[in-house]
């Protein structure tokens, strides 16, 4: 009897875990919510937390990454409404708060299952990439992965927290750095109707740094060593 239920409690979890996914997705896709993220909705809503505004961000941030809700719309809003610097700050804060609460929610509720289902081979990996854990977790971010679906899935192997917390960290700098300068500074030129600032250093520098940035992930892959063909 108690090793049918040390069965049934990891399926339980895993169960609560997809329905939680699917429960996020439709939310993100089939209702409101991202209209109330939009800039100007959102603006104005922090504009009532008075200084409490930037927590009240990063806490609407976390909670966006959770239910997948794009992190180019969540990051847009706060390079938008809080300017190039603070909202470089603020989104970096937001997205390292959701995606280690992402995480924990698919360590907790998914890992055991996922373990469960896992032969001598797919373990090899999983022991490699836990062994790799901050390397690994480092160069996805820095090629792109999927946001979200990383924070999750990171979460069903054995990567331990803390590489997983520390690569997410270093890794998401230069893609949030970059995006956040972009947009908040084309934001401050555009409010200050001052258009000659079009041609400043800070709006070229801002155009070339996100233009760099698309071609980080070639970058990443080529520099790169060569995999081994097997896995100690």
């Amino acid at each position: 009897m108690k090793s049918n239920k040390t069965r049934k409690g990891p399926s339980i979890r895993a169960a609560l875990l997809i329905v939680f996914v699917i429960t996020a997705i439709l939310i993100a896709r089939f209702t409101p919510l991202r209209e109330y993220l939009a800039v100007e909705k959102l603006g104005h809503f922090l504009e009532t937390a008075g200084p409490w505004a930037s927590v009240a961000f990063i806490g609407i941030y976390a909670a966006g990454v959770c239910l997948f809700i794009p992190g180019t719309l969540l990051t847009t809003a706060g390079a938008a409404i809080f300017g190039p610097y603070y909202g470089f700050v603020y989104v970096w804060f937001g997205a390292m708060i959701g995606a280690s609460l992402a995480f924990l929610i698919g360590r907790y509720l998914g890992r055991d299952f996922a373990a469960s289902l896992i032969g001598d081979k797919l373990k090899k990996y999983d022991d490699a990439i836990a062994r790799n854990g901050f390397a690994t977790v480092l160069y996805l971010r820095l090629v792109y992965f999927p946001f979200t679906p990383m924070n999750f899935g990171m979460g069903l192997t054995r990567v331990g927290f803390r590489d997983y917390f520390f690569g997410t960290a270093l890794g998401i700098v230069v893609g949030t750095f970059i995006f956040t300068f972009f947009v908040g500074t084309l934001k401050d030129v555009w409010s200050s109707g001052h258009w000659e600032g079009l041609l400043s250093w800070k709006v070229f520098f801002s155009v070339g740094l996100f233009v760099f940035s698309f071609f980080i992930p070639k970058i990443i892959q080529k520099l790169k060593p060569p995999q081994k063909t097997g896995i100690a």
